[in-house]
């Protein structure tokens, strides 16, 4: 299969870290009678010694029926990109079948909001806060980084992200939330409702993207993930970037980014940098 490949210059983007510091299991949703949210809506910050430093909240992977933060391949990740001097809000949200549609994209919503009015007081920028996740979790950030939805319900417009990083997310309506109103999970029904980032493509507003996927992904993965890249480049987004890495499976792709060198991370780490760097014309 032709794949679309970008490739990234191998440098060092950001200082490397020796020290980091961890914070476990704070709370980001308020508290109330659910004791399923309450249980899961925790996350945990990865945070850079410094000032000033970009934040990646991110969404672990595992279909929206299971997945933790507290998985070593997670925080292995978040540990990675600490060390490269993005600091890393590891979240935990609500699964199905316990909470439906869209309890999962409301605690995607409810962190981003957490994150943006709490970094500060951890030495971050709140003016520095990028939305990503791998496989579910790449969906849910897709979601509310291209729906306008749910972040107005924080009174925040998208552009309080400052970039998405999707990695192997779906990007038509996710085969879980198909199951829970159609009854069937089967991959290969493609449909672009309500629930389907895609459809939000055309939509102003959304903020610059990065769309990583691998040359061997689950079936039919890498095809929406560049439909989604045409779709917006059509609609006339021009800070739309795609890497399909090679020698990676839509496990490997997430889990290596805690690798030194891993194009994913270097990808990650100069989609960073380049996104903060001012444009010409711009203080």
């Amino acid at each position: 299969m032709k794949t679309l490949l970008f490739l990234f210059a191998a440098l060092p983007l950001f200082a490397e870290v020796a020290t980091i510091t961890v914070q476990k299991d704070l709370p980001y949703a308020s508290s109330g009678e659910d004791a399923y949210q309450n249980e899961r809506c925790k996350l945990d910050l990865y945070l850079p010694t410094g000032k000033d430093f970009p934040t990646l909240v991110w969404l672990h992977g595992g279909g929206l029926k299971g997945g933790s933060k507290d998985h070593e391949s997670n925080t292995a990740i978040a540990k990675a990109l600490a060390s490269d001097g993005i600091a890393v809000a590891m979240v935990n949200y609500r699964l199905s079948p316990k909470a439906k549609y869209p309890s999962y994209v409301e605690d995607t919503a409810n962190a981003i909001a957490w994150t943006i009015t709490n970094i500060a007081e951890q030495g971050g920028s709140p003016r520095k806060i990028f939305l990503g996740g791998h496989s579910a979790g790449g969906y849910l950030a897709l979601m509310v980084g291209m729906d306008p939805t749910w972040l107005k319900a924080h009174k925040l417009e998208r552009s309080a992200i400052a970039g998405l990083i999707p990695v192997s997310g779906q990007t038509m309506t996710h085969y879980t939330v198909r199951e829970e109103r159609f009854g069937s999970d089967n991959p290969f029904i493609i449909t672009a409702d309500d629930a389907s980032p895609v459809r939000y493509g055309s939509l102003e507003g959304i903020p610059p993207t990065l769309i990583l996927c691998a040359e061997n992904d689950m079936a039919a993965r890498v095809e929406e993930n560049l439909y989604l890249a045409a779709v917006l480049k059509g609609a006339g987004k021009t800070e739309v970037k795609t890497l399909v890495i090679p020698d990676r499976d839509h496990g490997s792709v997430a889990f290596d980014i805690a690798q030194p060198n891993d194009p994913a991370r270097l990808a990650i780490a100069e989609f960073i940098t380049a996104t903060l760097t001012p444009k010409a014309g711009e203080k």
